[in-house]
Protein backbone atom coordinates (compact mmCIF):
# COMPACT_ATOMS: atom_id res chain seq x y z
CA UNK A 1 0.00 0.00 0.00
CA UNK A 2 1.34 3.41 -0.97
CA UNK A 3 2.05 5.67 1.98
CA UNK A 4 -0.31 8.63 2.18
CA UNK A 5 1.08 12.10 1.64
CA UNK A 6 0.29 14.84 4.13
CA UNK A 7 -0.43 18.53 3.72
CA UNK A 8 1.58 21.17 5.55
CA UNK A 9 -1.38 21.56 7.97
CA UNK A 10 -1.40 17.89 9.02
CA UNK A 11 -0.17 18.57 12.58
CA UNK A 12 -2.92 21.16 13.03
CA UNK A 13 -5.60 18.66 11.99
CA UNK A 14 -4.37 16.18 14.59
CA UNK A 15 -4.17 18.91 17.25
CA UNK A 16 -7.79 19.86 16.44
CA UNK A 17 -8.90 16.27 17.05
CA UNK A 18 -9.63 15.45 13.41
CA UNK A 19 -10.62 12.00 12.24
CA UNK A 20 -8.22 11.38 9.35
CA UNK A 21 -8.87 9.35 6.19
CA UNK A 22 -7.11 8.64 2.92
CA UNK A 23 -8.34 10.80 0.05
CA UNK A 24 -6.69 11.15 -3.39
CA UNK A 25 -3.41 9.86 -1.95
CA UNK A 26 -3.39 12.23 1.05
CA UNK A 27 -4.20 11.86 4.73
CA UNK A 28 -7.03 14.36 5.12
CA UNK A 29 -9.50 15.35 7.88
CA UNK A 30 -12.96 13.91 7.22
CA UNK A 31 -14.36 15.61 10.35
CA UNK A 32 -13.32 17.33 13.57
CA UNK A 33 -14.80 17.19 17.07
CA UNK A 34 -17.95 19.08 16.01
CA UNK A 35 -18.92 16.31 13.59
CA UNK A 36 -20.12 16.55 10.00
CA UNK A 37 -23.65 17.84 10.72
CA UNK A 38 -22.57 20.72 12.97
CA UNK A 39 -19.61 21.58 10.74
CA UNK A 40 -21.97 21.83 7.77
CA UNK A 41 -24.49 24.03 9.59
CA UNK A 42 -21.73 26.22 11.04
CA UNK A 43 -20.39 26.93 7.55
CA UNK A 44 -23.86 27.91 6.32
CA UNK A 45 -24.38 30.17 9.37
CA UNK A 46 -20.93 31.65 9.99
CA UNK A 47 -17.53 30.62 8.55
CA UNK A 48 -15.62 27.39 8.05
CA UNK A 49 -11.94 26.81 7.25
CA UNK A 50 -11.04 23.94 4.92
CA UNK A 51 -7.60 22.56 4.09
CA UNK A 52 -7.62 21.89 0.33
CA UNK A 53 -3.84 21.77 -0.09
CA UNK A 54 -4.12 18.34 -1.74
CA UNK A 55 -5.44 20.03 -4.87
CA UNK A 56 -3.07 20.90 -7.70
CA UNK A 57 -1.86 24.49 -8.06
CA UNK A 58 -0.33 25.05 -11.48
CA UNK A 59 1.31 28.05 -13.17
CA UNK A 60 1.40 28.43 -16.97
CA UNK A 61 3.83 30.96 -18.47
CA UNK A 62 4.84 31.67 -22.03
CA UNK A 63 3.99 33.32 -25.32
CA UNK A 64 0.27 33.56 -26.12
CA UNK A 65 -0.47 31.21 -23.21
CA UNK A 66 -4.21 31.96 -23.15
CA UNK A 67 -4.65 31.09 -26.83
CA UNK A 68 -2.63 27.90 -26.38
CA UNK A 69 -4.71 26.76 -23.39
CA UNK A 70 -7.92 27.28 -25.39
CA UNK A 71 -6.98 24.18 -27.43
CA UNK A 72 -7.62 22.09 -24.28
CA UNK A 73 -10.71 23.76 -22.77
CA UNK A 74 -14.05 25.00 -24.19
CA UNK A 75 -13.78 28.38 -22.47
CA UNK A 76 -12.76 31.91 -23.40
CA UNK A 77 -9.30 32.19 -21.86
CA UNK A 78 -8.17 35.00 -24.19
CA UNK A 79 -11.03 37.19 -22.94
CA UNK A 80 -10.39 36.43 -19.25
CA UNK A 81 -9.44 39.78 -17.72
CA UNK A 82 -6.48 40.16 -15.38
CA UNK A 83 -7.67 39.67 -11.81
CA UNK A 84 -10.52 37.36 -12.84
CA UNK A 85 -11.09 33.61 -12.61
CA UNK A 86 -13.24 31.25 -14.68
CA UNK A 87 -14.54 27.70 -14.22
CA UNK A 88 -13.32 25.37 -16.96
CA UNK A 89 -13.26 21.77 -18.13
CA UNK A 90 -10.62 19.62 -19.76
CA UNK A 91 -12.54 17.68 -22.43
CA UNK A 92 -11.51 14.65 -24.49
CA UNK A 93 -12.00 13.84 -28.16
CA UNK A 94 -15.26 12.01 -27.41
CA UNK A 95 -16.67 15.09 -25.63
CA UNK A 96 -16.26 13.61 -22.15
CA UNK A 97 -14.75 15.44 -19.18
CA UNK A 98 -11.19 14.69 -18.06
CA UNK A 99 -11.33 17.12 -15.10
CA UNK A 100 -12.88 20.38 -14.00
CA UNK A 101 -10.71 23.26 -12.86
CA UNK A 102 -10.37 26.98 -12.19
CA UNK A 103 -8.31 29.28 -14.44
CA UNK A 104 -7.18 32.67 -13.08
CA UNK A 105 -5.45 35.46 -15.01
CA UNK A 106 -2.70 36.76 -12.71
CA UNK A 107 -1.17 39.16 -15.23
CA UNK A 108 2.10 37.63 -16.40
CA UNK A 109 0.83 34.06 -15.97
CA UNK A 110 -2.24 31.86 -15.69
CA UNK A 111 -2.87 30.14 -12.35
CA UNK A 112 -4.88 26.93 -12.39
CA UNK A 113 -6.39 24.90 -9.56
CA UNK A 114 -7.14 21.30 -10.51
CA UNK A 115 -8.55 18.30 -8.65
CA UNK A 116 -6.21 16.29 -6.46
CA UNK A 117 -6.94 12.90 -8.02
CA UNK A 118 -6.39 14.24 -11.56
CA UNK A 119 -3.54 16.70 -11.03
CA UNK A 120 -0.69 14.57 -12.37
CA UNK A 121 -2.68 13.57 -15.47
CA UNK A 122 -3.72 17.21 -15.99
CA UNK A 123 -0.12 18.41 -15.81
CA UNK A 124 1.01 15.67 -18.21
CA UNK A 125 -1.76 16.66 -20.65
CA UNK A 126 -0.78 20.33 -20.49
CA UNK A 127 2.93 19.63 -20.83
CA UNK A 128 2.38 17.49 -23.92
CA UNK A 129 0.24 20.16 -25.57
CA UNK A 130 1.86 23.38 -24.35
CA UNK A 131 5.59 22.82 -23.83
CA UNK A 132 6.25 22.43 -27.60
CA UNK A 133 4.83 25.97 -27.91
CA UNK A 134 7.36 27.34 -25.43
CA UNK A 135 5.00 27.40 -22.45
CA UNK A 136 6.19 26.23 -19.04
CA UNK A 137 3.83 24.14 -16.91
CA UNK A 138 4.81 24.19 -13.24
CA UNK A 139 2.96 22.39 -10.45
CA UNK A 140 3.60 24.28 -7.23
CA UNK A 141 4.83 22.24 -4.27
CA UNK A 142 5.68 25.26 -2.12
CA UNK A 143 2.18 26.62 -1.50
CA UNK A 144 -0.75 25.40 0.59
CA UNK A 145 -4.41 26.10 -0.23
CA UNK A 146 -7.17 26.83 2.27
CA UNK A 147 -10.78 27.86 1.80
CA UNK A 148 -12.66 30.19 4.15
CA UNK A 149 -16.36 29.77 3.41
CA UNK A 150 -19.63 31.09 4.78
CA UNK A 151 -21.57 34.33 5.29
CA UNK A 152 -19.07 35.60 7.88
CA UNK A 153 -16.03 34.86 5.67
CA UNK A 154 -15.71 38.43 4.37
CA UNK A 155 -15.88 40.01 7.83
CA UNK A 156 -13.35 37.53 9.23
CA UNK A 157 -10.85 37.99 6.41
CA UNK A 158 -11.34 41.77 6.28
CA UNK A 159 -9.94 42.03 9.82
CA UNK A 160 -6.64 40.81 8.35
CA UNK A 161 -6.93 42.65 5.03
CA UNK A 162 -9.75 45.19 4.45
CA UNK A 163 -9.18 45.08 0.67
CA UNK A 164 -10.98 41.74 0.40
CA UNK A 165 -14.28 43.62 0.82
CA UNK A 166 -13.76 45.09 -2.67
CA UNK A 167 -13.55 41.65 -4.29
CA UNK A 168 -16.56 40.23 -6.13
CA UNK A 169 -17.37 36.60 -6.96
CA UNK A 170 -14.55 35.11 -9.10
CA UNK A 171 -12.18 38.04 -8.57
CA UNK A 172 -8.54 37.17 -7.81
CA UNK A 173 -5.97 39.33 -6.03
CA UNK A 174 -2.57 39.18 -4.33
CA UNK A 175 -2.99 40.48 -0.78
CA UNK A 176 -1.16 40.21 2.56
CA UNK A 177 -2.90 37.99 5.14
CA UNK A 178 -1.26 37.22 8.50
CA UNK A 179 2.06 38.52 7.20
CA UNK A 180 2.16 36.36 4.06
CA UNK A 181 1.68 37.14 0.37
CA UNK A 182 -1.53 35.30 -0.45
CA UNK A 183 -3.17 34.65 -3.80
CA UNK A 184 -6.86 34.98 -3.07
CA UNK A 185 -9.94 34.20 -5.14
CA UNK A 186 -13.50 34.97 -4.09
CA UNK A 187 -14.87 31.53 -4.81
CA UNK A 188 -15.38 28.13 -3.26
CA UNK A 189 -17.13 24.78 -3.31
CA UNK A 190 -19.92 25.21 -0.76
CA UNK A 191 -22.50 27.47 -2.42
CA UNK A 192 -21.65 30.14 0.16
CA UNK A 193 -19.68 33.35 -0.21
CA UNK A 194 -16.05 32.78 0.58
CA UNK A 195 -12.42 32.80 -0.43
CA UNK A 196 -9.79 30.32 -1.55
CA UNK A 197 -6.35 31.34 -0.31
CA UNK A 198 -3.05 30.10 -1.74
CA UNK A 199 -0.34 30.70 0.86
CA UNK A 200 3.39 29.83 1.02
CA UNK A 201 3.93 26.58 2.93
CA UNK A 202 6.09 28.35 5.51
CA UNK A 203 3.24 30.72 6.41
CA UNK A 204 0.30 28.30 6.13
CA UNK A 205 0.23 27.17 9.76
CA UNK A 206 0.27 30.74 11.11
CA UNK A 207 -2.47 31.75 8.67
CA UNK A 208 -4.70 28.81 9.59
CA UNK A 209 -4.19 29.31 13.33
CA UNK A 210 -4.89 33.02 12.97
CA UNK A 211 -8.19 32.38 11.16
CA UNK A 212 -9.20 29.60 13.58
CA UNK A 213 -8.48 31.99 16.46
CA UNK A 214 -11.59 33.91 15.41
CA UNK A 215 -14.66 32.69 17.32
CA UNK A 216 -16.70 32.79 14.09
CA UNK A 217 -14.48 30.20 12.38
CA UNK A 218 -14.48 26.42 12.82
CA UNK A 219 -12.28 23.83 11.11
CA UNK A 220 -14.32 21.84 8.58
CA UNK A 221 -13.52 18.40 7.17
CA UNK A 222 -14.15 16.61 3.89
CA UNK A 223 -17.45 15.15 5.12
CA UNK A 224 -19.12 18.55 5.44
CA UNK A 225 -17.34 19.79 2.31
CA UNK A 226 -19.14 17.02 0.42
CA UNK A 227 -22.58 17.69 1.93
CA UNK A 228 -22.19 21.44 1.36
CA UNK A 229 -21.27 21.05 -2.33
CA UNK A 230 -24.06 18.49 -2.80
CA UNK A 231 -26.72 20.87 -1.43
CA UNK A 232 -25.25 23.55 -3.70
CA UNK A 233 -25.70 21.26 -6.72
CA UNK A 234 -21.96 21.28 -7.47
CA UNK A 235 -20.38 18.34 -9.28
CA UNK A 236 -17.66 16.11 -7.87
CA UNK A 237 -15.23 14.84 -10.49
CA UNK A 238 -15.12 11.05 -10.55
CA UNK A 239 -18.74 10.80 -9.39
CA UNK A 240 -20.96 13.32 -11.19
CA UNK A 241 -18.42 14.00 -13.95
CA UNK A 242 -16.20 11.52 -15.78
CA UNK A 243 -14.55 10.77 -19.09
CA UNK A 244 -17.83 9.50 -20.60
CA UNK A 245 -20.06 12.37 -19.43
CA UNK A 246 -20.34 15.46 -21.61
CA UNK A 247 -20.64 19.01 -20.24
CA UNK A 248 -24.15 19.30 -21.71
CA UNK A 249 -25.45 16.12 -20.05
CA UNK A 250 -23.89 17.37 -16.80
CA UNK A 251 -25.82 20.66 -16.99
CA UNK A 252 -22.59 22.61 -17.49
CA UNK A 253 -23.46 24.17 -20.84
CA UNK A 254 -23.10 27.58 -19.16
CA UNK A 255 -19.36 26.84 -18.81
CA UNK A 256 -18.94 26.69 -22.61
CA UNK A 257 -18.03 30.33 -23.29
CA UNK A 258 -19.95 32.23 -25.98
CA UNK A 259 -16.74 32.79 -27.95
CA UNK A 260 -16.27 29.01 -28.26
CA UNK A 261 -19.85 28.12 -29.22
CA UNK A 262 -21.20 27.68 -32.73
CA UNK A 263 -21.08 31.14 -34.41
CA UNK A 264 -18.74 32.39 -31.66
CA UNK A 265 -15.57 34.35 -32.42
CA UNK A 266 -13.43 31.22 -31.92
CA UNK A 267 -16.04 28.48 -32.29
CA UNK A 268 -14.85 24.97 -31.47
CA UNK A 269 -11.16 24.20 -31.53
CA UNK A 270 -11.26 22.17 -28.29
CA UNK A 271 -11.33 18.37 -27.79
CA UNK A 272 -14.78 16.91 -28.48
CA UNK A 273 -16.05 20.16 -29.99
CA UNK A 274 -18.21 18.48 -32.67
CA UNK A 275 -20.20 16.42 -30.18
CA UNK A 276 -20.40 19.10 -27.49
CA UNK A 277 -21.61 21.86 -29.84
CA UNK A 278 -24.06 19.45 -31.46
CA UNK A 279 -25.48 18.57 -28.04
CA UNK A 280 -25.79 22.27 -27.18
CA UNK A 281 -28.12 22.61 -30.17
CA UNK A 282 -29.96 19.30 -30.02
CA UNK A 283 -29.82 18.20 -26.38
CA UNK A 284 -28.60 14.96 -24.80
CA UNK A 285 -30.15 11.59 -24.07
CA UNK A 286 -29.36 11.88 -20.35
CA UNK A 287 -29.45 14.87 -18.03
CA UNK A 288 -28.07 15.51 -14.54
CA UNK A 289 -30.90 16.25 -12.08
CA UNK A 290 -31.49 16.83 -8.40
CA UNK A 291 -33.28 14.05 -6.53
CA UNK A 292 -35.28 14.18 -3.28
CA UNK A 293 -36.15 10.73 -1.92
CA UNK A 294 -39.10 10.24 0.40
CA UNK A 295 -38.24 9.41 4.00
CA UNK A 296 -34.89 9.89 5.74
CA UNK A 297 -32.65 7.31 4.08
CA UNK A 298 -30.06 8.89 1.76
CA UNK A 299 -29.55 7.57 -1.77
CA UNK A 300 -25.83 7.26 -2.37
CA UNK A 301 -23.78 6.87 -5.53
CA UNK A 302 -24.62 3.74 -7.49
CA UNK A 303 -28.29 3.42 -6.48
CA UNK A 304 -30.38 2.52 -9.55
CA UNK A 305 -33.52 4.47 -10.52
CA UNK A 306 -36.64 2.90 -12.09
CA UNK A 307 -39.85 4.24 -13.65
CA UNK A 308 -42.18 2.02 -11.61
CA UNK A 309 -42.63 0.75 -8.06
CA UNK A 310 -42.47 -2.83 -9.35
CA UNK A 311 -40.90 -4.10 -12.55
CA UNK A 312 -40.57 -1.26 -15.04
CA UNK A 313 -37.44 -0.03 -16.77
CA UNK A 314 -34.13 1.15 -15.41
CA UNK A 315 -34.03 4.93 -15.82
CA UNK A 316 -30.69 6.02 -14.46
CA UNK A 317 -28.24 6.05 -11.59
CA UNK A 318 -27.49 8.19 -8.56
CA UNK A 319 -23.99 9.70 -8.82
CA UNK A 320 -23.83 11.63 -5.51
CA UNK A 321 -26.01 11.51 -2.44
CA UNK A 322 -26.23 11.95 1.28
CA UNK A 323 -28.08 13.79 4.02
CA UNK A 324 -28.56 17.53 3.49
CA UNK A 325 -28.40 19.16 6.94
CA UNK A 326 -29.66 22.54 5.67
CA UNK A 327 -32.72 21.01 3.99
CA UNK A 328 -33.17 18.49 6.82
CA UNK A 329 -33.45 15.54 4.51
CA UNK A 330 -31.68 13.36 1.98
CA UNK A 331 -30.49 14.91 -1.29
CA UNK A 332 -28.92 13.30 -4.33
CA UNK A 333 -27.92 13.97 -7.91
CA UNK A 334 -27.95 11.56 -10.82
CA UNK A 335 -28.53 11.10 -14.52
CA UNK A 336 -31.92 10.28 -16.05
CA UNK A 337 -33.38 10.38 -19.59
CA UNK A 338 -34.55 13.82 -20.72
CA UNK A 339 -38.20 12.65 -20.68
CA UNK A 340 -37.88 11.94 -16.94
CA UNK A 341 -35.83 15.04 -16.09
CA UNK A 342 -38.67 17.50 -15.45
CA UNK A 343 -39.01 18.88 -11.94
CA UNK A 344 -41.63 16.93 -9.98
CA UNK A 345 -41.28 13.67 -11.95
CA UNK A 346 -41.54 10.62 -9.67
CA UNK A 347 -39.00 7.83 -10.05
CA UNK A 348 -38.26 4.82 -7.84
CA UNK A 349 -34.92 4.03 -6.24
CA UNK A 350 -33.96 0.48 -5.34
CA UNK A 351 -32.67 0.61 -1.78
CA UNK A 352 -31.90 -2.55 0.19
CA UNK A 353 -34.28 -4.64 -1.92
CA UNK A 354 -37.17 -2.16 -1.70
CA UNK A 355 -38.20 0.66 -4.01
CA UNK A 356 -38.46 4.15 -2.57
CA UNK A 357 -40.23 7.04 -4.35
CA UNK A 358 -37.90 9.81 -5.49
CA UNK A 359 -38.90 13.23 -6.82
CA UNK A 360 -36.84 15.02 -9.46
CA UNK A 361 -35.96 18.37 -7.85
CA UNK A 362 -34.56 21.71 -8.93
CA UNK A 363 -30.84 22.35 -8.40
CA UNK A 364 -29.35 23.78 -6.27
CA UNK A 365 -31.14 22.48 -3.17
CA UNK A 366 -30.12 25.67 -1.30
CA UNK A 367 -29.77 29.16 -2.84
CA UNK A 368 -26.24 30.35 -3.58
CA UNK A 369 -24.78 33.08 -1.36
CA UNK A 370 -22.14 34.43 -3.75
CA UNK A 371 -21.26 38.16 -3.73
CA UNK A 372 -21.76 39.20 -7.34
Amino acid sequence: MTELKTTVLNDLHHAQGAKMVGFAGYEMPVQYKLGVLKEHLHTRASAGLFDVSHMGQVILRGPDVARALEALVPVDVIGLAEGRQRYALFTNDAGGIEDDLMIANRGDHLFLVVNAACKHADVARMRAALEPQGITVKMLENRALVALQGPAAEDVLAEHCPDVREMKFMDVATLPIAGAECWISRSGYTGEDGFEISVPNAAAMDLAKSLLGDARVEAIGLGARDSLRLEAGLCLYGQDLDTDTTPIAAGLGWAISKARRTDGARAGGFPGDTRILSEMAEGTALKRVGLRPEGRAPLRAGVVLFDAEEGGSEMGTVTSGGFGPSVEGPVSMGYVPRAQASEGTTLWAELRGKRVPVRVAKLPFVPAGFKR
